[in-house]
């Protein structure tokens, strides 16, 4: 059967670009960030090529190949559920899921309504609210509150769309944080980390005719199935707990950013 044709891995082939750092996730602000976060040493960013133009309509083909590649099968890290040390995949994935994610957010402005909504005041300090549960997170103040009680009047302040967007998506996560995670006072941290994040992650470019700058990544959140069940991000599920494919159509990279829910390092 000729690559490309039904039926086969779609042609796709992958390799490892381990010369790939994330700056984003390494400096010192950001690892001392993560590590109040409970987030240090449970999430990382890697990059691989591929060979063959992306497509977005055949994501799951492309993300299966990814998944069955032999040069992504000793390379994608990701967490052991018994020992939690890092490891490798080390199981045949059988079923992938692959759920877009727009990405179409080109400004931080986008979170300017948490000032006007009360929710964070005009100095930066996050407004706090009495303590409730939504577990397994604490919510003592109106930010967490926004992101997590449906029922809450604050929810609306970002609508469904808004919450979908990948730009929320790393913000969101990045406020909840791990098992040990110690709350910022302030929302400065988190804009400043998102940001870090999104722009390290996200590719743009000037259109030619428009001249204006556009989006050219495609956002997938994956999780992938062997004979078990979940294998990946983890065998246990959280709303913590993901894997993101942010996919460059261009220079043919795919990113892979990844967090496992649990106690981060301290010291």
């Amino acid at each position: 059967m000729a690559a490309g044709e039904p039926g086969d891995l779609g042609g796709y082939y992958f390799r490892f670009l381990p010369q790939k750092t994330f700056q984003c996730l390494s400096t010192p602000e950001t690892t001392s960030r993560l590590r109040q976060w409970s987030m240090l040493g449970r999430v990382a960013a890697q990059a691989f090529g591929f060979d063959q133009t992306f497509q977005a309509y055949r994501k799951d083909e492309f993300v299966m190949a990814f998944f069955k590649d032999p040069n992504v099968i000793p390379n994608l890290q990701l967490l052991s559920d018994s020992s939690g040390q890092w490891t490798t995949l080390g199981t045949e994935v059988k079923k992938i899921e692959a759920i877009n994610v727009p990405c179409t957010q080109l400004s931080m402005s986008f979170f300017n309504r948490l000032y006007d909504e009360d929710i964070v005041r005009d100095n930066g300090h996050i407004v706090k609210c009495l303590d409730s549960f939504c577990d397994p997170f604490p919510i003592s103040d109106e930010l967490r509150k926004m992101l997590l009680v449906e029922d809450s009047e604050k929810y609306e302040v970002f609508s469904q769309p808004d919450r979908e967007e990948f730009l929320f998506c790393l913000f969101k996560h990045l406020c909840l944080g791990g098992a040990l995670c110690q709350y910022e006072d302030v929302l400065h941290p988190y804009l400043e980390t998102t940001k870090l994040l999104y722009k390290d992650l996200v590719s743009v470019r000037k259109n030619p005719q428009t001249k204006k700058i556009q989006i050219t990544s495609s956002v997938f959140k994956v999780t992938a199935y062997d004979g078990a069940g979940v294998c990946y991000p983890s065998t246990k599920s959280h709303e913590q707990t993901f894997s993101y494919f942010i996919v460059d159509p261009i220079k043919r990279h795919v990113h892979v950013l990844y967090h496992s829910y649990g106690v981060g390092e301290m010291s």
